[in-house]
């Protein structure tokens, strides 16, 4: 008999089922009709017919809300987006907030939902760390190959002699998902509040709501600084906290397998360098499918669909990329 249960305990079909299991009394029922009177088979055929054809509908429909659920949980419509500056002083700074405008205006141009959750700038306005939440459909299927270290090769305005400089920045996609297996012990944190300073020391918040949570055991330190109170930055924290802790376990996880990989893309390994924006050369390079793209300002003015569809296709041929 098939195992029904997992309609059942879904609260997204749990009211589905209970009209299934309605139709599964009432085909019962008119079945013992055509068991006691022959003269009825004709009607009673009709009927369980009708009640057969409603049954598959609404297992239909029960079936794929499940499999559009795991599509989510593979794919989460919800990840947070972390860029830090790498080698390069300021020049990496300015180089990581390009990276994160880039995004942004990719998730624009995608109808995404973007909110900044912390922020670190340097002394020319960079970006020495900052952390963003992005939300919508299909944001982690695009995005999830973005990890890695990202070089950028320019002039830059404040060099006299026209050398080219490196510099280079990190960045880490990390899913969230609303289900997870990670548990927390509250004594293995470390939990401390302070106030949210704007930019230039402007706006100042008197009252302490930014947090910081430190995770002792694996030394993964996180914060928030953008919500308005104390609870809603501490729940953002945790949020982050869950999902730097899934991908430090599912980066365990790939190295267990790496020598059974063809290539690196999918990893999600943050110290890999993945891609070159050669700003001389107009042109935008990815190491791992040795591709390159031109017109660079375009690129970053949020037009990746090129490059995101490239990798997706990458990995689609390659049976080794989870």
């Amino acid at each position: 008999m098939e195992d029904l249960n997992k309609y059942r305990e879904n609260p997204k079909t749990s009211y589905l089922f209970g009209l299934y299991e309605n139709l599964l009394k009432e085909e019962e029922a008119v079945s013992v009709l055509n068991e006691n009177d022959a003269s009825m088979k004709e009607l009673v055929n009709e009927e369980l017919v009708k009640i057969k054809e409603q049954k598959d509908v609404l297992k239909k429909q029960m079936d794929n809300i499940l499999k559009s659920e795991e599509i989510e949980k593979e794919f989460p419509n919800e990840i947070l987006l972390e860029i830090r500056a790498g080698v390069g002083g300021e020049e990496a700074a300015l180089f990581a907030e390009k990276l994160a405008q880039m995004y942004k205006k990719y998730s624009e141009i995608q109808g995404w939902l973007w909110s900044m959750i912390n922020e670190s700038r340097s002394a020319l306005g960079g970006y020495k760390e900052a952390t963003f939440e992005i939300h919508g459909k299909g944001v982690y299927e695009d995005m999830r190959f973005e990890t890695g270290v990202h070089r950028i090769q320019r002039v830059p305005e404040t060099e006299k002699s026209g050398r080219v400089h490196t510099s280079t920045a990190s960045v880490a996609i990390l899913p969230i998902r609303k289900k997870t297996k990670i548990e927390i012990n509250p004594v293995d944190l470390q939990i401390e509040f302070s106030r949210s300073g704007g930019a230039g020391g402007q706006n100042v918040n008197k009252v302490e709501t930014a947090v910081r949570i430190l995770h002792k055991p694996s030394g993964i330190d996180v914060r928030s600084t953008s919500e308005r109170s104390q609870g809603a930055n501490k729940e953002k924290a945790m949020m982050i906290l869950m999902a730097k802790l899934e991908a430090l376990k599912e980066e365990e996880e790939h190295k267990k397998f790496a020598d059974n990989r063809k290539n690196q893309i999918g990893t999600a390994d943050r110290s890999e360098k993945i891609r070159t924006y050669n700003v001389l050369q107009d042109r935008v390079t990815d190491h791992r499918i040795k591709e390159s793209w031109h017109n660079i300002p375009s690129i970053f003015g949020g037009q990746l669909e090129e490059i995101i569809n490239a990798l997706k296709e990458e990995s689609k041929n390659d049976s080794s990329i989870a």
